[in-house]
């Protein structure tokens, strides 16, 4: 079971990371998972550039190390590339120890300063430790483009339902996601276009002066 919008009782918890981000302007952020992969996440990239859209991606850090030049063509076309451990463990399942070593390797794969936890699950102890290394981003809307029970149409309708400015989007750029996340990808970019809405990228230089919510 999962949350498509997260609660804001939730995202008003005492704890070192962004649900979302306030927003005076039309402004959404789209964050992808899981990747790179060597073609998903190239058709990803086509579809921001056909509406100038700019996003951030969460790198597990193996596939970061067997596939740096999408990494490099990413950050060339302007999106932000994030931390998402090196073997996408669980923060919930992994020791601390080794969950902060898994983070530390990814790095050497992924040079960010964000980080998203695989699954969004982080014990409070390793979100406190991690937050003095790096900026925690989680997300208020997911796209459920994972579940194999849902349709690309259902997953566009649910982040078009839910998502306002400032809001942080998940999508993945994986094997496993790519028959929904594609085709709903695309009927999100072009729904808030028409709306006057921009998609940003999060720049961690940013970060410090927005006011967690």
């Amino acid at each position: 079971m999962y949350l498509v919008k997260t609660p804001r009782i939730i995202q008003s918890l005492n704890a070192p990371v962004y649900w979302r981000f306030p927003a005076k302007e039309k402004t959404l952020y789209l964050t992808f998972d899981d990747g790179p992969h060597p073609t998903i996440t190239r058709d990803v990239l086509a579809l921001l550039k056909k509406y100038n859209a700019r996003a951030t991606f969460f790198c597990v850090g193996k596939n970061a190390r067997e596939h740096p030049q999408v990494i490099k063509q990413m950050q060339n076309e302007g999106h932000q590339p994030g931390n998402h451990c090196y073997r996408h463990e669980s923060g919930f399942q992994t020791p601390s120890y080794f969950y902060y070593k898994s983070f530390l390797k990814a790095r050497n794969y992924v040079d960010s300063r964000l980080f998203r936890p695989p699954y969004g699950r982080i014990k409070p102890k390793q979100a406190q430790a991690l937050s003095k290394k790096t900026h925690i981003i989680m997300w208020d809307i997911l796209s459920g483009d994972f579940d194999q029970n849902l349709d690309a149409h259902k997953c566009a309708r649910r982040v078009i339902q839910s998502a306002q400015a400032g809001s942080i989007i998940v999508f993945h750029d994986s094997a496993k996601a790519a028959p929904r996340m594609l085709p709903a990808l695309e009927a999100v970019l072009k729904h808030f276009s028409k709306q006057g809405f921009i998609f940003k990228a999060i720049n961690p230089n940013e970060i410090n002066q927005i006011k967690k919510k």
